[in-house]
């Protein structure tokens, strides 16, 4: 038995005795004074009656817009990266649009990522801090092929899109000289498994080692181990860590989460923070506000990513290319009770 045919924008002008061009007009939402208030309501009457709704595929290859944006993070679970996607999606809805999500942790998804963007499977993307295999040339053709990016990086140029920077280093550094003016000196850096292993230093372990150097630690005293990636990984990275026969003063992580758990495993070894170790995280996170005692750490005065998603949508909505622009976002070492 042949499915029941969908109704369509004619069966709804026969119905509420309009125009195939009224119905569009009303059924894309389209400001038009020709159409009285009760011509309006008469096709939307009817489209509800046949359970009528626009072929929104079709709408967007005439209009050559998906009405979607994408957000590319590095894993899921990220505290940033979940503020992030609530401002993006917050401006999408006021733009009619929606978000798509990808996430890029392996040179393959990359790839795959780039592909799909290639194929404008929406109108613009928002690329993520610390997204790993995501190269510069790249993102520049992404670009000059017409679509509007918005990249969070300390380290790419503005070639044809926007980049927003968050000076972490200067921000690091400032904790990590705290850290030895109050006297410590057996410094552990909780990072990413990617910090960790990668050959070229992230701006976070580059504090790290440049502020040792700083205050005479010969490199071979430093203490550099994963566990930044999770709430988990940190709390067993730092228990190891303070089983040691030599274990560190203080604790330097690359994210709030692991400085959080840092505080719970120094507590259950029995150690007080600051007083056996202080701790210091990444991020500034509402969580470690509350934390006991408050945790100490490096990062933006709040987590707002809507000026990120203004640039993006500035750029979607607009008929004509923009220059690259560049934002900064200040960070700040944010002293509290855990350092």
């Amino acid at each position: 038995m042949p499915g029941r045919q969908h109704p369509t924008s004619r069966d709804v002008a026969e119905l509420a005795g309009v125009s195939i061009a009224t119905v569009s007009y009303v059924m894309n939402g389209r400001d038009d004074r020709r159409v009285s208030a009760q011509t309006r309501d008469r096709v939307l009457a009817a489209a509800q009656q046949l359970a009528y709704a626009p072929n929104q595929s079709a709408r967007s290859l005439r209009r050559r817009r998906t009405e979607r944006v994408v957000l590319v993070v590095g894993s899921i679970g990220v505290p940033a990266y979940d503020e992030l996607a609530i401002d993006l999606h917050a401006s999408a809805d006021d733009a009619g649009y929606g978000v798509i999500t990808l996430v890029v942790d392996t040179p393959a998804r990359a790839l795959k990522a780039v592909d799909l963007l290639r194929q404008r499977i929406a109108d613009g993307a928002v690329i993520a801090s610390s997204v790993p295999h995501m190269q510069e040339d790249t993102l520049a053709s992404l670009a000059r092929a017409g679509l509007p990016l918005v990249v969070m990086s300390n380290s790419v140029r503005p070639d044809g899109f926007d980049v927003v920077r968050a000076p972490e280093r200067q921000a690091c550094g400032d904790a990590l000289d705290h850290l030895f003016r109050s006297g410590r000196r057996r410094i552990a850096f909780v990072g990413h498994a990617h910090e960790v292993a990668a050959e070229e230093a992230s701006e976070r372990r580059t504090a790290y080692v440049d502020a040792l150097e700083r205050h005479g630690v010969p490199a071979r005293e430093q203490i550099i181990v994963p566990g930044a990636n999770s709430r988990v990984a940190g709390y067993r990275a730092v228990t190891d860590l303070l089983a040691r026969p030599d274990r560190p003063d203080a604790i330097f992580a690359a994210s709030d989460r692991a400085a959080i758990s840092a505080i719970r495993a120094t507590v259950d070894a029995g150690l007080a923070v600051p007083e056996d170790v202080a701790v210091i995280g990444v991020g500034n996170l509402e969580e470690g506000v509350v934390t006991r005692p408050a945790l100490s750490t490096v990062g933006p005065a709040a987590q707002d990513y809507a000026e990120v998603a203004r640039l993006l949508f500035d750029r979607v909505l607009r008929d004509t290319p923009l220059p690259g622009r560049e934002r900064l976002t200040p960070w700040s070492f944010i002293r509290r009770g855990s350092a």
